[in-house]
């Protein structure tokens, strides 16, 4: 029966994670220099049309359609939302309509891509987006969910992931590492560390907002789950902010919005897959090891030379991966039904470690698949005037 309740709570949480998509533009529109800002920002939001598109054509179908060998959801099954409606569907919330399900985690596909763009920053032509989007969402995305969350195979495992660290976070963060291998190095670097702190600090913000709900909604009830999972997402996220802080005044003797900012992030990618197993003292523990894990993996790639511009890859990729295995170690059987054991944990490490290698090789095969239809690079000259000038309608330019 719906409860009505928690149908309130529901959409409170899906128009949270929506809200995050826009903040994502902010928050790398404000990190890119002046000149690149607005194509930083519409990569994000053109997402919103084009996954909007494919979730109803089939992608939720391919997401949560009856299993196809664990591989695949039925692509007939919801096709054009066929069968989408007022009614509830036990296995995807027990007091909720189909249809309330249908947009919460649709919300969770549209920011899912654009996660990426900030690692290949400067590089990459719109309409090679546009490509990359349609061929990552079919490919990797949709498959990757099923697999976790649509009856597949890792979830038939025993794999689990409370909101999105290996489904969005690996999946996103890892194919991003492979499209900088691509793309190659930038030929204009930035000339500081965040081009407007301004619209960064303010995304950042929106972000940190709306990944209450991002998290929370995850219990599609509004009930202990979804207070635990509110609790952790908040905790984590502050030790997280702080012990970046203070790992980058050690070093700088100064203070940055940048620094914190990414600490936040930093905590929040790595609290999401646990949040709703693990009690609030262990959250505390994850947001301080999110820190040292994600800063140490942001210098590594830098000592490696990988130009990943915006820090993806050590932040939401090492960092989701972080607290996906991370519930091997701390989740209570008080809190969900799944308790931390030496299988659990190696369940997790498996899971985690399949979609990130497969979103690393099937992501560099559909860059290099997009580029022979019509080249997708940014040549080093329109690096060095600017994408906007290049690809924004005049009239949208700043003076």
């Amino acid at each position: 029966m719906i409860d009505n309740g928690d149908v309130a709570f529901m959409i409170i949480t899906t128009v949270l994670v929506f809200f995050m998509t826009p903040g994502l533009a902010f928050f790398y529109g404000g990190l890119v220099e002046r000149k690149n800002s607005l194509t930083m920002m519409i990569y994000t939001f053109i997402a919103i049309g084009i996954v909007t598109i494919l979730w109803v054509l089939g992608g939720f179908s391919l997401v949560f359609g009856d299993s196809l060998g664990g591989i695949i959801g039925n692509p007939t099954q919801y096709i054009f939302m066929k069968d989408v409606d007022f009614k509830v569907n036990p296995q995807y919330g027990p007091k909720i309509p189909f249809l309330m399900f249908f947009m919460y985690q649709l919300m969770f596909a549209i920011i899912t891509a654009p996660l990426m763009s900030g690692a290949f920053a400067n590089r990459l032509s719109v309409l090679g987006w546009i490509k990359i989007i349609i061929f990552w969402m079919i490919f990797v995305y949709f498959p990757v969910a099923h697999w976790i969350w649509g009856g597949g195979f890792l979830e038939k495992w025993g794999f689990v992931d409370y909101a999105g660290g290996t489904v969005i976070h690996v999946s996103a963060a890892f194919g991003a590492l492979s499209s900088i291998f691509f793309l190659g190095r930038r030929s204009v670097l930035f000339k500081k560390p965040c081009g407007n702190p301004n619209l960064m600090l303010i995304g950042a913000s929106i972000l940190m907002f709306g990944w209450f709900g991002f998290n929370s909604g995850g219990a599609l009830s509004g009930g202990m789950t979804a207070s635990i999972a509110f609790t952790n997402t908040g905790i984590a996220a502050a030790f997280a902010m702080i012990t970046w802080v203070i790992f980058d005044y050690c070093k700088t003797k100064k203070f940055s919005v940048v620094a914190l900012s990414t600490g936040a992030v930093a905590g929040l990618a790595t609290i999401t897959p646990a949040s709703g197993y693990i009690t609030p003292q262990s959250a505390v523990i994850i947001g301080v090891m999110s820190a040292f894990v994600c800063y140490s993996f942001l210098n590594f790639a830098i000592k490696r030379n990988w130009d990943d511009a915006l820090g993806v890859w050590g932040v939401h990729g090492m960092g989701g991966f972080t607290g996906t295995i991370m519930i091997g170690i701390f989740a209570q059987s008080e809190v969900n039904p799944i308790t931390g054991s030496l299988h659990q944990f190696l369940i997790q490490l498996a899971g985690a470690s399949i979609v990130a290698a497969y979103s690393f090789i099937i992501t560099y095969l559909i860059f290099k698949f997009s580029d022979t239809i019509g080249s997708i690079k940014v040549s080093p000259e329109i690096q060095e005037k600017g994408l906007d000038s290049e690809y924004m309608i005049e009239s949208d330019l700043q003076e």
